[in-house]
């Protein structure tokens, strides 16, 4: 069996949604944004309210053993409540924990996820033990053991351990998937491409991929027929300069629009799986991680392991929680057969 090792985060996170906040959006010369709003001084009746665990290491390693790999992770955790429900989660998950760190001297993470009723979030976070993963606290010799490593976000004083992980990882042909954080991408291009130069999967939302980039996805850019669907030409831009390797496969996910991917040769692009959405918390990571794990069990085919993904996510969004509403492998495929129509497009470079 596959041994998959994942290193990240950990987090409790609270899900709370109140059907008096409102969506304000704010326009301006160069830029339109959205804002989540509550009555200023006011008490506020919460509509629904729940929690779970979370974290990109956390979610990623829950979804690896849910598709039925050999999983282990990385993350570190404090001597309080929220380790203890973080502990406790994993009980029936078959996660093995022994490379964990937990330490006195600091907090768990946390996060408060002011949910809107259009199903999207904005996240109040604590990054606590997340951001204080220190090199001589890894087992490396997981890395060396491990077949795959899939590399979530490192945020704060944690991401200077990506550099030694990742050259580890290396020198001890462990595959690698990674998923940037903003931390690794706002100190530049020039950083995050000793990382990109290590990964056989790189997996960023639109979001980050501009940051990492520094490409913008221009209105008045011209776009370029794919199929019967429009890819932007700044997409492919971006899909062309974060690939430093032949052998890697670039995956820019857009939200609600869809995922786009390219191998060197092809440019692919796999539509959203339609679902009713709760909550998008979660489904970043269960998008890359089964992306990364499809890739496997369809023989290294871009465009359909896309389509696993996308399926996957479908049912996270479907839940409340970063873990509740996985798939494995079986219902994924379930689903994709039922779904006849369903597909993803294709043109060469």
């Amino acid at each position: 069996m596959t041994k998959i090792l994942t290193i990240g985060s950990a987090t409790v996170d609270v899900f709370v949604e109140c059907d008096e906040a409102n969506i304000v959006s704010v326009c301006s010369k160069n830029r339109n944004a959205d804002f989540m709003s509550y009555p200023y001084g006011s008490k506020i009746d919460i509509s629904n309210f729940s929690s779970n665990v979370g974290g990109g290491g956390v979610n990623t390693a829950c979804n690896f053993a849910n598709l039925g790999f050999d999983t282990s992770a990385i993350f570190k955790i404090g001597y309080d409540i929220y380790a203890d429900g973080i502990l406790s989660s994993f009980k029936h998950k078959k996660v093995k924990l022994d490379n964990i760190i937990q330490r006195k001297d600091t907090t768990t993470g946390f996060s408060i996820i002011l949910v809107s009723f259009q199903g999207d979030r904005t996240v109040l976070a604590h990054r606590g033990a997340n951001s204080e993963i220190r090199e001589d606290e890894i087992n490396f010799e997981a890395i060396k053991e491990a077949d795959f490593m899939y590399v979530a976000p490192l945020n704060g004083e944690s991401n200077k351990v990506l550099e030694p992980i990742v050259e580890y990882a290396r020198k001890h042909n462990t595959y690698m998937c990674f998923n940037a954080g903003s931390t690794s991408l706002k100190r530049g291009f020039k950083h995050i491409k000793r990382i990109l130069d290590s990964a056989n999967v790189v997996v960023m939302n639109r979001e980050e991929a501009i940051i990492a980039t520094g490409i913008e996805v221009r209105p008045d850019t011209k776009t370029e027929k794919f199929s019967h669907e429009l890819v932007h030409t700044d997409i492919k831009k971006m899909l062309k300069l974060l690939k430093v390797r032949d052998y890697q496969v670039i995956v820019i996910t857009d939200g609600g629009k869809g995922a786009y991917a390219y191998d060197g040769r092809t440019f692919y692009f796999c539509p959203t799986y339609e679902a009713e959405v709760i909550s998008t918390l979660g489904a970043g990571d269960a998008f890359a991680s089964t992306f990364c794990a499809a890739m496997g069990r369809t023989e290294f085919d871009v465009g359909k392991s896309l389509m696993y993904a996308s399926v996957n996510s479908a049912g996270v969004i479907s839940e409340f929680g970063a873990t509740e509403g996985l798939l494995t492998f079986e219902e994924i495929e379930k689903r994709l057969k039922g779904a006849k129509d369903y597909t993803y497009l294709e043109c060469k470079d």
